[in-house]
């Protein structure tokens, strides 16, 4: 179920300040951001659905992240 490719996932490490990466850091953050996305995205789902759109947007992808924030 890899979504987000490895050489995006290495150009964040990269961002971050790590010079030399992994694959297995590679493996390990790509995992940890598609799982993160994805319950991001299915709270917005829920958010949108409940306020009776069928389009997701900007508003209900921010919502969902400060929820999840909070949930933490």
């Amino acid at each position: 179920m890899v979504e987000i490719p490895k050489s995006s996932i290495d150009r964040i490490i990269r961002k971050g300040g790590g010079q030399r990466v992994a694959k297995s850091a590679i493996n390990a953050l790509q995992k940890e951001l598609e799982e993160y996305g994805i319950s991001i995205v299915q709270l917005a789902v829920e958010i949108s659905r409940y306020a009776g759109k069928k389009t997701i947007d900007e508003k209900d992808i921010r919502l969902a992240l400060r929820k999840r924030r909070l949930e933490q």
